[in-house]
């Protein structure tokens, strides 16, 4: 290879929390040989970089090396001190739960689907000692009553039940943490209720708009996934294929249990094949699970027909200044299918005082590493301020 046929332009990389931008630098060259593995030598060796090109500021760095030195691990497996169940509607009966510290400060967890309902693993993402950790099961999903229940089931059912929880435990404020459908949820609660939240960490942005329902339910993550695709639409026939949302409502609502069962069935296993950046069999096996299956897609399904029970297409990112001042960590993963990151960079753009971190080897799932990490540095970061507020 000859020095002439290099160009004299290369790219750099500065990164900042958890992002790379690249840009080009014009560089002046000088030869200085170098043996190469072909027997010819080359090497381009900079003499100087463009002084219009600004150092990252110390601020930024500082922030880097705090994250850097977080605990990133999961905590170790615990039980609840406290369980129970809330009567929030004629209709409707929510589980929660307890664990941590009972003198802790308050964090409520609120999981994806709509429709997934909690797990002990949910616990592990805080410090036990530091923070009293609030698990429940949303409306019709997990050990709530009625099973799978579409009744009185909207986001701002659920907003008001996270407050009827808040003060049935007799919690001032809390810090929430949602990620997927917990995120939208998170959102729409910290909006309705922002003197009650002390901090936010959202995963895998979701913001219920239709081009996000149309990317993963009308084909567009098709295009990665061909092969768990055809499954999830062989359900349907080519003549219900113009919109397979509504399509599949008709099925999960059929009046016959075995035509519920397979919609079920072949919608939530198209989610959870396609929420990890690898296959992970046990996630792929909830789909097998007849009583998760129906909850986790009957549930979900009457959300996304319902447009998220949101009044217009952007109605969270038009509130984000009620909640700009809470001190909030964004987690994505860059190869997100379920929830692809165009979400997530629009939250980020409407709210740039959010810290962005995006995952570079992860998908949507919390499990994943790089994603699990980044959560429990997100709480661990909120936990440090709230101490140092104390001190």
């Amino acid at each position: 290879m000859k020095l002439g046929s290099v160009p004299n332009t290369l790219s750099t990389s500065f990164i900042l929390p958890s992002l790379i931008f690249k840009f080009p630098i014009s560089l002046p060259f000088s030869h200085q040989q170098i043996p190469s593995s072909g027997g010819k030598s080359l090497v381009i060796r900079m003499q100087s970089i463009d002084h219009r090109i600004e150092p990252i500021p110390s601020s930024l760095m500082a922030s880097e090396k705090e994250s850097q030195e977080l605990i990133r691990n999961l905590y170790p497996p615990i039980e609840p001190y406290s369980t129970g169940f809330l009567k929030v509607s004629d209709l409707h009966t929510i589980y929660w739960e307890q664990s941590g510290n009972p003198s802790g400060h308050p964090v409520v967890f609120i999981h994806g689907g709509p429709g997934g309902g909690t797990s002990p693993s949910n616990r592990r993402f805080f410090d036990p000692d530091f923070y009293r950790i609030v698990l429940f099961d949303q409306r019709g999903a997990g050990k709530s009553t009625p099973h799978a229940c579409l009744e009185q089931n909207t986001t701002w059912d659920l907003v008001n039940d996270i407050e009827k929880l808040r003060e049935h435990l007799e919690i001032p404020e809390w810090q929430v943490f949602g990620g997927s459908w917990g995120s939208t949820l998170a959102l729409a609660y910290s909006q309705s209720h922002p003197d009650k939240v002390t901090g936010m960490v959202l995963r895998g942005i979701f913001l219920l708009r239709k081009k996000e329902i149309d990317w993963f339910y009308e084909g567009g993550a098709a295009a990665i996934y061909p092969d768990a695709w055809e499954p999830f639409r062989d359900v349907i026939p080519e003549s219900e294929r113009g919109c397979f949302v509504d399509a599949y409502k008709k099925r999960l609502n059929s009046n016959d249990m075995e035509t519920q069962y397979a919609a079920a069935r072949a919608w939530t296993t198209w989610e959870m094949v396609t929420a990890h950046l690898l296959p992970n069999e046990d996630n792929i096996k909830k789909g097998e699970d007849d009583y998760f299956s129906l909850a986790f897609a009957r549930i979900e399904n009457h959300y996304f027909v319902n447009k998220g029970f949101f009044p217009s297409d952007s109605f969270l990112l038009d509130r984000i200044d009620k909640i700009r001042h809470i001190n909030t960590t964004i987690v994505q993963g860059r190869y997100d299918v379920c929830c692809p990151m165009m979400s997530a960079w629009d939250l980020h753009k409407a709210w740039p005082e959010a810290d962005f971190r995006v995952v570079p080897d992860a998908g949507h799932s919390a499990n994943e590493p790089g994603i699990t990490a980044e959560l429990v540095a997100a709480n661990e970061k909120l936990k440090n301020i709230i101490k140092n507020k104390g001190e």
